[in-house]
């Protein structure tokens, strides 16, 4: 079984292990060394020329010379899938708000679940024909080619303006995409070592890996949640949150359940959940480890990547990897547009300008790599695909990563206007305001402040509220509503109508459950705030 870390220079690399010399340990920290240097170089480097991080990190690896290295170090699927995967996923989900996840839900599932099936089944049948690929072997290149790369996005759209929810729709797929696709390439890796495979099992299998996959971090989540009430200590909580994370992986796992999807809805039960029952230290100081957690995965991640592949290979396999780029790029767009279209039927209808960031941004990255070497050994044309997924990646990260922000910009998406950025300051102050006006009755009824400073620093606090509130009042007595938003973006006044109808229909169908209400009245205004959050406009 490959690790991440071993003394062979070849691809199927030979464990490290506790047997090992002390002379190997040495190598292997002097190795790491080495890579967090090479790491702060890149930061700074690509900081300074404003390209992303991780496409530096990328190129950084094809330049490091590998006889510069004490100890040879490999891409192993199992560290990628056991601990970065679930290190990424819960990053990216407890920072995630249920609120706007829920905006942009149908989006959301219908890319992540037909999208990556209509997408994997094109790219496949391109790959067997274009390539001439077997049919087993093309369908797994098709499912591992179908995940996109968030972080290269995100990073982009942090340097270019682009509306919330375009973002949410982006983060949201790729947190369910990951895990239908592990799905469909167990499917496909129990057809080749069985030889055969009914439709009832298969339906089966989905069914049972996300149905208990959302049990079992629920259940987590929420256990978690009530730990998070019995105590407020923010090493013990971020330990807490490592187990959960890590756990539920391994749990779901051993259950046969998607680990990926249990991880998601652990992280965001926590992240929406959680945060209520802990101090602003405490909650600061998690969601610093887990930003800390995620940078270093992806450092690590990205960097073994450009490690993973010679440039001779890169550049002897280059033609082959620009026509993968191409079909898969065909599949995406085979399976955006229309199912967009169609959920125009029946939802918000997302603009174009949208749909054609969400093509552009289909990036792809180190999971496609570590589900590639995972491929079993008899498959056919294996190392064929090992090297051309690989330099896929590796082409897909530079080239794309290094054009989405500028093809992005060029599509104009956001072009907030000075009322509304003026209207976002004025929340800004308001939100930290309060903020610190908790935390001091926090510190007033733990002793730690006087009476008297508490008094004071709070009617300082309030002063600054007032005065944000009633320019907030202006802004909104005096602006067009349109003004605020001249791209069509929801205004953060709809934003917070949406927040406050969500809070009614939690309040009824409460009311319904107990019985407190009939159902007929009940089920009434819950039609009403069902139309009221339609005449919405997405946020």
């Amino acid at each position: 079984m490959n690790h991440l870390f071993t003394n062979s220079p070849v691809p199927n690399h030979i464990a490290f292990n506790a047997t090992s010399t002390s002379s190997g340990f040495t190598g292997l920290v002097s190795t790491l060394i080495i890579l967090l240097i090479v790491a702060t170089a890149v930061a700074l480097v690509t900081r300074k020329l404003r390209i992303p991080y991780v496409v530096g990190l990328v190129l950084a690896g094809l330049a490091i010379p590998k006889q510069i290295l004490p100890t040879s170090i490999g891409l192993d699927p199992e560290v990628i899938l056991n601990l970065f995967l679930p290190i990424l996923i819960f990053e990216a989900a407890i920072n995630t708000d249920i609120s706007r996840l829920r905006s942009t839900i149908k989006p959301i599932l219908l890319l992540a679940g037909p999208g990556v099936i209509v997408s994997a089944t094109i790219t496949a049948t391109l790959l067997k024909f274009g390539i001439d690929l077997a049919w087993i072997t093309a369908a797994a290149v098709g499912v591992i080619l179908t995940i996109t790369d968030t972080v290269s996005v995100i990073v982009a759209f942090r340097n270019v303006s682009v509306p919330r929810s375009l973002a949410t729709i982006v983060e949201g797929e790729s947190l369910f995409n990951d895990g239908i696709a592990l799905v469909l390439l167990s499917i496909i890796t129990t057809i080749f070592t069985k030889g055969s495979f009914s439709l009832s099992e298969g339906v089966q299998q989905i069914f049972i890996a996300f149905v208990g996959g959302g049990v079992l971090g629920l259940g987590l989540g929420y256990l978690c949640v009530g730990l998070f009430q019995q105590l407020d200590d923010a090493l013990s909580n971020i330990l807490l949150t490592v187990a959960v994370a890590l756990g539920t992986f391994q749990i779901g796992n051993a259950l046969g359940v998607s680990s990926a999807i249990a991880v998601v809805i652990a992280g965001l039960v926590i992240g929406n959940l959680g945060f209520r029952y802990t101090s602003a230290p405490t909650s600061v100081s998690l969601l610093n480890f887990w930003e800390y957690a995620g940078f270093g995965a992806n450092t690590f991640i990205f960097l073994l990547v450009g490690l993973e592949v010679s440039p001779s290979d890169l550049y002897k396999s280059a033609p082959a990897a620009l026509l993968a780029i191409g079909i898969y790029q065909i599949g995406r767009i085979c399976s955006i547009y229309p199912l967009l279209y169609l959920l125009s039927f029946f939802d918000r209808p997302i603009p174009l300008l949208w749909q054609h960031v969400l093509i552009l941004g289909n990036v792809k990255g180190s999971l496609s790599m570590a589900l590639t070497l995972t491929l079993p050994l008899g498959l056919p044309n294996r190392e064929q695909v090992v090297t051309l997924v690989f330099s896929t990646v590796l082409i897909s990260l530079v080239g794309q990563g290094l054009s989405l922000s500028g093809l992005v910009k060029k599509l104009k998406l956001s072009r907030p206007s000075l009322s509304k950025q003026k209207l976002e300051n004025l929340q800004l102050s308001l939100i930290a305001s309060k903020a610190a006006q908790k935390e001091l009755a926090n510190l007033l009824d733990s002793g730690i402040l006087p009476k008297s400073l508490y008094e004071e620093l709070f009617a300082s606090y309030q002063a600054k509220i007032a005065v944000s509130e009633k320019e907030i009042r202006d802004v909104f007595s005096h602006t067009d509503i349109s003004e605020l938003d001249a791209n069509g973006e929801q205004t953060n006044l709809a934003g917070i109508r949406r927040r406050l109808y969500l809070a009614e229909k939690v309040a009824v169908n409460e009311a319904l459950r107990k019985g407190l209400l009939s159902d007929d009245i009940g089920q009434e205004y819950l039609k009403l705030l069902n139309t009221k959050l339609l005449s919405l406009k997405d946020e």
